[in-house]
């Protein structure tokens, strides 16, 4: 049985080449932390980056949710990363660049072979053939989260990056939805730009709204930012239990659709409303 992970809001990573680094993630509040054994290491430090995150993963996770970032099943690492730099500790494994169920079989092949077979898979959607094929992704059953890589897209579709987010709107919305269809929580994109908190609370507002569970963090700045985003405001927490309030009465009494401060309510609406709620208990 694969295990499952907690909440994940903030999602904050780190280099496994800079242990000083990962030393400090449990201090940073996230939800879940991320050892990268990716891209934020160099090709010629993968081994030190694995040994890394096999020796430091353990004491981590007395703390906080521990994952390891490892590299794509198409690259010269991957088995390495998955024999050499996991441990049982972990909360899931991170893999990066999905893009059919045949990279996840083999994931999960090598993970059982590792001696990992319960560890879920939080899979990184970020090409355009992972976009189209998001569905069918996610609903694999070793697949317990995942996140949507704006970067990453965008260079393999020779696009443009830019501030407004126009160009990966589809792209964003569509892994939104696939995670909604498969049941699994999808994270939103970076924003590398660490010092631009407004674009990083506009970009968590939106994809709250789409439906995402969290942002990825890559500085600890952007922790407290990600985690205040996805909680409801008191006043969002306020609203929505005088609508609920407002509503079951009203449906006690047979009537299906009320004028709530202005607002015409019916089932859709009280449903977002027990969203909000449940989320607020969540928190």
């Amino acid at each position: 049985m694969i295990r499952p992970i907690g909440r994940m809001r903030s999602p904050l990573f780190a280099p496994a080449v800079r242990p000083d680094f990962v030393a400090k993630l449990p201090e940073r509040g996230a939800d879940v932390v991320v050892i990268d054994c990716e891209d934020a290491t160099p090709p010629d430090a993968k081994s030190i980056g694995r040994r890394n995150a096999r020796e430091l993963a353990p004491s981590l996770a007395a703390s906080c949710q521990v994952t390891v970032r490892i590299n794509s099943p198409a690259t010269e690492w991957f088995l390495d990363d998955v024999r050499d730099g996991l441990c049982v500790e972990l909360a899931a494994v991170v893999v990066p660049k999905i893009e059919s169920v045949v990279d996840l079989d083999r994931v999960a092949r090598e993970l059982a072979a590792a001696g990992f077979a319960d560890l879920g898979v939080v899979a990184g959607i970020e090409t355009a053939l992972g976009v189209a094929d998001a569905r069918a992704l996610l609903a694999h059953p070793q697949v317990v989260a995942a996140y949507f890589g704006a970067e990453d897209f965008i260079a393999d579709m020779g696009g443009v990056r830019t501030a407004s987010n126009h160009e990966v709107a589809f792209a964003r919305s569509a892994v939104a939805m696939a995670g909604r269809l498969a049941g699994v929580p999808v994270l939103d994109q970076v924003v590398t730009d660490f010092r631009d908190d407004e674009r990083f609370v506009r970009e968590a507002s939106e994809a709250r709204a789409l439906g995402y569970a969290g942002k990825l963090c890559i500085h600890p700045s952007q922790v407290a930012l990600a985690n205040g985003a996805f909680v409801p405001s008191a006043i969002e927490v306020d609203r929505a239990r005088r609508l609920i309030e407002a509503y079951e009465s009203a449906s006690a009494a047979g009537i299906a659709a009320i004028d709530f401060e202005g607002q015409m309510v019916d089932a859709p609406l009280a449903a977002q409303a027990r969203r909000v709620l449940a989320l607020a208990d969540g928190a």
